[in-house]
């Protein structure tokens, strides 16, 4: 009867043991998850997803750029990831003379491929589960703090041991991550080689990868061409190696098989791909502290900062361009910090927490272990005690940090040390240092005015949310020298900081002195910022010092509650190689509502709008659309396929993750979430839950018949 008890309290409301629940580690497939996933409708065995001794899908699938996910699709190291996931890079090519971001790029040869500067793409070669390994070491090493066991620092020396142990020989870009899971109650070993020889090959214009933007973010339906292609290389030897022009494509190992035939209604897929953090574990107070501090600040302080920023991009294009991926990064968390905490009420999740939590006590009562009640009542008071401090740092991060440009001005404590020594040999290299961080910071930072505007902005904004009194130091000059006007303080700030601009500089340089750079108003001002969030680092690592230790029993009581219920576990994400399965399904959003779980290009001539940049349809692709020349991608019944959605366990770093069919076939990208489901960091609901894909067969389409770039579609292994 317990079990039954705890199976329901797991099943009824938002967490649940449908087999679509869970970002799975691909070690504990074989064990924990063929035989659900072969039920669902699996039709391969797991060693063909998964082989520690072979090859397998998993060794066509990427980590790119380290925030998103790509999978290769070519015997030559083509890569495919959303258009979002490429726009830094898109952009990095970008100008008013060639605006990729507006109008698209395509490499009709590999000598028109165009090298990604800091992009690299990360294969997984190996997963090692070490824990016995690591709690051997931790029981050996000396440990005054206690903090061993979840230092990344000491865990990259104990990775070191065990590779030297057993003779893992480490050769250029390839190197060890060894990460704790279950809050520290299991390790894995992950073997890594990373390529930073990575080219653009293709992205669609902004009207297609990027169709809906702010509005349809997070939402469903949506009729958005989100990918974009690029490739691998490698020296002669197919090594990692840094640009050159005699680099090759890289030979690769494995690459997916792509089916044309579609899908229907409940079909079971799967996804691969690295989801980079969620938080299933939290008890309730944990969940309302998220509300009122991170995502009430993502909300409330990106909303002012990017309507600001748009205004400006919308009068020029050059601003438009240099700001376009910050707006987009800044707009995506935007969006799902307001939509999270809308779920988060609407589903009653904090009830089905504190449920879940009582269930949890109550079990160690009955078995007279008080340690759960311990690390609960611990976490209570942590939580308690940091909020404040935690609310701060969010409003000094979210407008100050993030949301300044251009208080990433150069470091002068070189050249003030150089200054106060009198020494001419280290003035001079100070001085010569200082000269080539200003110029990159003048380069990176090349709108000033635009700057002006959103600062005087985001000082107000934070002015908005923090009392007086806990403000940092700035304020209190801003108070006295500016009578409050911090509008005055910014202008100062531009007028006659030595970083205002490249004039001041240039002045500043040719004779610096101790006392300009010791009253320079963005000097001071970067200063306090930093020292505000020292005080609020500070004050959240005093109220941290025991939340580790608690929250490691507390998600054993878990693991250990779920188990007994005979449902399988699977850890928290935190950016490593994850598979979550599902089936392909529509959902109701709303009493008398009912979504599809597929869009056709339709939708897109339906939602075009000329006057709004979000929803502007391009010439050719209405051309194409209404000539219904969609070859062989469409669909059945001619229709032009777009989107189409999945109940799978995604979240940020899904982006770009390969959905397989049955056979393990590629039939899409994914690239989104849908709304009603973006509580799913915190608490999954397979009910409301989806994952937005691109239908490969619209990603084909955009590529041969949109594009014209029919050399790349030879090069792919496709089925119908």
């Amino acid at each position: 009867m317990k079990r039954v008890i705890l199976s329901l309290l797991f099943t009824s409301t938002v967490l649940t043991t449908h087999a679509d629940e869970g970002m799975w580690m691909l070690t504990d497939l074989q064990k924990q998850n063929e035989v659900a996933m072969t039920e669902l409708g699996l039709l391969i065995p797991v060693n063909q997803i998964y082989n520690p001794d072979g090859i397998a899908l998993k060794d066509a699938v990427v980590h790119f750029g380290g925030g998103c996910t790509g999978e290769v699709i070519s015997a030559e190291g083509l890569v495919l990831t959303n258009h979002h996931c490429g726009y830094g890079s898109i952009q990095q090519h970008s100008s008013v003379e060639h605006d990729y971001l507006t109008d698209g790029f395509w490499a009709m040869s590999r000598d028109e491929e165009l090298p990604c500067k800091g992009l690299t793409v990360t294969y997984i070669d190996e997963i090692l589960d070490v824990t016995d390994y690591v709690n051997e070491q931790l029981k050996i090493d000396n440990d005054p703090n206690g903090t061993n066991y979840l230092s990344p620092k000491y865990l990259t020396k104990v990775a070191d041991r065990f590779a030297s142990a057993q003779g893992i020989t480490l050769t250029p870009g390839r190197n060890l991550e060894l990460k704790a899971f279950y809050g520290g109650n299991r390790y894995y070993l992950f073997i890594k080689t990373t390529y930073n020889d990575i080219r653009m090959v293709g992205t669609p214009p902004s009207s297609i990868g990027k169709f809906g933007a702010d509005t349809d973010n997070w939402m469903w339906p949506r009729h958005t061409g989100d990918f974009s292609l690029f490739r691998i290389y490698a020296d002669k030897d197919g090594l990692p190696a840094t640009y050159s022009k005699d680099n090759l494509p890289l030979k690769v190992k494995k690459h997916l098989t792509i089916n044309l035939n579609g899908y229907r209604e409940g079909d079971f897929t799967f996804i691969m791909g690295f989801p980079g953090r969620n938080w299933r574990y939290m008890i309730s107070d944990e969940v309302e502290e998220r509300m009122q501090t991170t995502n009430f600040m993502r909300h409330h302080v990106r909303d002012a900062r990017q309507k600001a920023l748009m205004e400006q991009m919308l009068k020029d294009d050059a601003v438009r361009i240099h700001y376009a991926s910050k707006y987009a990064s800044s707009a995506n968390y935007w969006k799902n910090a307001i939509g999270m905490n809308q779920g988060l009420v609407r589903l009653k999740v904090l009830d089905t927490k504190r449920a879940q939590q009582e269930a949890l006590l109550n079990r160690g009562r009955e078995k007279g272990d008080d340690s759960y009640q311990k690390a609960f009542d611990q976490i209570r008071s942590i939580v308690q005690h940091r909020r404040p401090a935690l609310y701060h740092q969010q409003a000094i991060q979210e407008a100050l940090v993030t949301g300044l440009d251009f208080m990433r001005i150069p470091n002068t404590s070189d050249l003030v040390a150089a200054l106060k020594s009198k020494d001419k040999t280290r003035i001079k290299a100070a001085v010569d240092s200082l000269q080539i961080a200003a110029d990159n910071y003048f380069t990176s930072v090349p709108f000033p005015e635009v700057e002006r505007i959103v600062g005087k902005q985001m000082l107000k904004t934070y002015m908005q949310y923090i009392p007086a009194d806990q403000r940092i130091g700035i304020f209190k000059v801003i108070d006295q020298r500016f009578k409050g006007d911090s509008d005055a303080f910014i202008d100062a700030c531009f007028n006659y900081s030595i970083f205002g601009n490249k004039e001041n500089f240039d002045k500043f340089i040719r004779k610096p002195s101790l006392y300009k750079i010791n009253n320079d108003w963005m000097v001071l001002f970067k200063y306090s910022i930093t020292n505000g969030l020292l005080q609020t680092a500070i004050a959240m690592m005093d109220a941290n010092k025991n939340y580790d230790l608690a929250h490691k029993v507390w998600v054993k009581g878990m693991m250990d509650m779920k188990q007994e219920a005979g449902i399988p576990i699977y850890p928290d994400a935190n950016s490593t190689l994850r598979l979550t399965y599902g089936q392909v399904l529509p959902y109701s959003p709303a009493d008398g509502a009912e979504y599809n779980y597929y869009t056709t290009l339709k939708g897109a001539m339906e939602k075009e709008d000329p006057n709004n940049w979000e929803f502007v349809v391009s010439a050719k692709l209405k051309q194409l659309y209404q000539a219904k020349d969609f070859g062989r991608y469409a669909m059945p019944n001619g229709e032009m396929p777009v989107c189409f959605i999945v109940n799978t366990d995604n979240t940020g770093g899904n982006s770009g993750s390969p959905v397989f069919n049955a056979k393990g076939e590629l039939i899409g990208t994914g690239f989104d979430r849908n709304y009603e489901g973006l509580t799913g960091d915190i608490a999954f609901r397979p009910s409301s839950q989806r994952a937005a894909c691109v239908d490969i067969r619209y990603t084909l389409f955009i590529i041969d018949k949109y594009a014209g770039a029919s050399h790349i579609i030879k090069e792919l292994t496709i089925t119908e």
